[in-house]
C-alpha cells in the first residue's frame, strides 16, 4: 500500500521542510508540493534547514500544478481538516478511519450509496494538507473518501501544518504495524542463592565494623536486607560491587581503630 503526502498551495518553506522531516522518521518518503508559493522552496535554506537532515525526502518530492497530477495513482484520499464540511466526506478522527481502512476495506467515496466500505484494500492512499491560512478548500475536500480530524483542544486547535504532519505519519505508522523496539542487551541472570548470602554475611561483618548494626540487638535487620535483595535479584556482577563496597568498608573500619 502506498503512501504519499500532499501539500497544497504551501506558503511557508520551513514547512516543507519540517514535513520532510516528520515523513521520514516514519518511513516516509513520497512528498507532492500543488502549486508552492515558491517554485525552488525545495532548495531553500530554510527548507533544508528544518528537514533535519531529511535531504532525501526532499531530492525525491515532486512540484505539481494541480491537484489532478499529484492524486495520480491514488485511490483513497483522506482530507485534513478541523471543521466538517456540509455535504462533504464523513469526518472521522485518524486512528478511527485507519483501523476501519485496514480491516474492512476502504470507505467508498461519499455520496455512493449506503457510503459502504469497499471489499478491496486500496493500493495508493493520499493524505492531502491545506495551506497555512486557509486549510482545505471545499472543493478538495468534496474529492476525499473521509476528512481526518485530529483531536485537539476544542478551545485551540490550530496546529502547525508540520505537526499535523507528524501526527498523522504517526497514527498512519503505528496502524501499518508501527517498528519494533531496538534490540535491547540481553538482561543477565541473577546470582544464585550461595552467592547472594555469602555477600549478605560479608555486608553484615561490615554493619558491624561501622556501628551501624548491633550483634547483641541485630532486630530483624538483615532478614529485612535479605528480602530487599531477593525482589532486587542482584546479578553475579553487582554482587562483587556490593561486596567491594562491604570490603571498604571493613578497611575503613580497620583503620579508624588503629
Amino acid at each position: 500500500m502506498h503512501t504519499r503526502f500532499i501539500l497544497i498551495q504551501t506558503s511557508h518553506a520551513g514547512n516543507v521542510g519540517g514535513t520532510a522531516r516528520a515523513m521520514k522518521v516514519m518511513g516516509f518518503d513520497d512528498l507532492v508540493l500543488v502549486a508552492p508559493r515558491w517554485a525552488n522552496v525545495l532548495r531553500r535554506e530554510e527548507t533544508i534547514q528544518r528537514a533535519s537532515g531529511a535531504n532525501d525526502v526532499l531530492d525525491k518530492a515532486r512540484i505539481v500544478d494541480t491537484l489532478d497530477e499529484a492524486l495520480d495513482g491514488m485511490d483513497h484520499l483522506c482530507a485534513t481538516a478541523m471543521t466538517p464540511r456540509d455535504f462533504g466526506p464523513p469526518t472521522r478522527h485518524p486512528r478511527e478511519h485507519f483501523a476501519t481502512l485496514l480491516g474492512q476495506g476502504a470507505p467508498a467515496p461519499a455520496g455512493q450509496p449506503g457510503d459502504a466500505p469497499s471489499s478491496t484494500a486500496p493500493q495508493g492512499v493520499a493524505f492531502l494538507f491545506g495551506s497555512e491560512r486557509f486549510g482545505m478548500r471545499n472543493e478538495d475536500v468534496y474529492r476525499c473518501h473521509t476528512c481526518l480530524s485530529i483531536p485537539t483542544d476544542p478551545q485551540f486547535g490550530s496546529l502547525n501544518l508540520a505537526a499535523a504532519v507528524q501526527l498523522i505519519a504517526y497514527d498512519w505508522r503505528q496502524a501499518l504495524g508501527g517498528y519494533a523496539l531496538p534490540a535491547t542487551t540481553p538482561q543477565r541472570a541473577p546470582a544464585d542463592a550461595k552467592a547472594l548470602a555469602g555477600m549478605l554475611r560479608h555486608l553484615e561483618q561490615a554493619l558491624v565494623a561501622v556501628d551501624f548494626l548491633d550483634p547483641e540487638a541485630p532486630k530483624k535487620l538483615m532478614p529485612r536486607l535479605n528480602q530487599l535483595f531477593n525482589r532486587a535479584a542482584p546479578t553475579e556482577e553487582e554482587i562483587h560491587i556490593l561486596r567491594g563496597v562491604a570490603k571498604a568498608m571493613l578497611q575503613v573500619a580497620a583503620q579508624a581503630k588503629r
